[in-house]
């Protein structure tokens, strides 16, 4: 029998940000069990040299490959909110984007995705002009690659009237507020350290299009891809345990 929609699902992760763990292995330990990867490009950290070592590790272990342009403030990792003009983000997007495709047109990879980074990411989900400044950056390098963002967010009806396919997603380390938004990091609770924990989250978003939110209640999720930080503490445990438990119940991980 065919699998069903909600039995399908890419499990995504962000790399090319740490260069410790691209220095000591641990980035690619991840490798093994991710189907996605979405890579730094010079706005809120990466360079060249791990553009490249990240791009090489991905081809390596068949992981598709994804842009991760974020906010230009590596001092605060683009976790901060920042206030530029929609043309400077634009401008911002489409260089760290072109960035990263003409590393990866140099080793014969394909950029399949672009994927916004942290303060970026969640302020476009409810910004339109931001998202749509998000769009225009990306869609001024190509349009031919699929935009991600939070699952059932406004976000993705602003990538959709840009011309892109979208991808919804979801994170299986990260704990949601009851309206469906990422509790925010300011909160100690606001990640899932345990891998079962995650590996639980994750299993019922790809099965069930449901998640405990952090009060308990249960909400809603349509997501066709999954997210774990590189940067969350044992997220290659995390990383191995969502994989695991997401084949068990079933579900196929595989790219977008």
């Amino acid at each position: 029998m065919e699998m069903s929609e909600m039995q399908r699902i890419d499990l995504n992760c962000d790399m090319g940000e740490l260069p410790e763990a691209v220095a000591d292995g641990s980035q690619e330990l991840l490798m093994r069990w991710i189907t996605s990867a979405n890579i730094a490009c010079g706005g809120h950290a990466g360079d060249a040299e791990m553009m490249e070592t990240t791009i090489r590790q991905a081809l390596k272990h068949k992981v598709a490959i994804g842009a991760h342009p974020g906010y230009p403030d590596r001092e605060n990792f683009g976790r901060f909110e920042l206030k530029m003009p929609a043309r400077e983000v634009s401008d911002c997007v489409f260089e760290q984007v072109s960035a990263l495709a003409a590393v990866a047109a140099r080793l014969g990879a394909k950029i399949r995705h672009v994927k916004p980074h942290g303060a970026l990411y969640n302020q476009a989900v409810h910004n339109a002009e931001l998202a749509g400044a998000i769009a225009d950056g990306v869609s001024r390098w190509s349009s031919e690659v699929a935009l991600v963002g939070l699952a059932d967010s406004p976000m993705l009806d602003i990538f959709r009237k840009a011309g892109f396919e979208v991808a919804a997603e979801a994170f299986a380390d990260r704990r949601y507020e009851p309206d469906g938004t990422l509790r925010p990091r300011k909160f100690r609770d606001a990640l899932l350290h345990e891998p079962a924990d995650a590996a639980t989250q994750a299993v019922s978003i790809a099965t069930r299009g449901m998640l405990l939110a952090q009060n308990g209640s249960e909400i809603s999720v349509h997501a066709r891809t999954l997210c774990i930080h590189s940067d969350t503490p044992g997220s290659d445990k995390i990383a191995a345990g969502v994989a695991q438990a997401l084949r068990a119940a079933g579900v196929s991980v595989q790219p977008l």
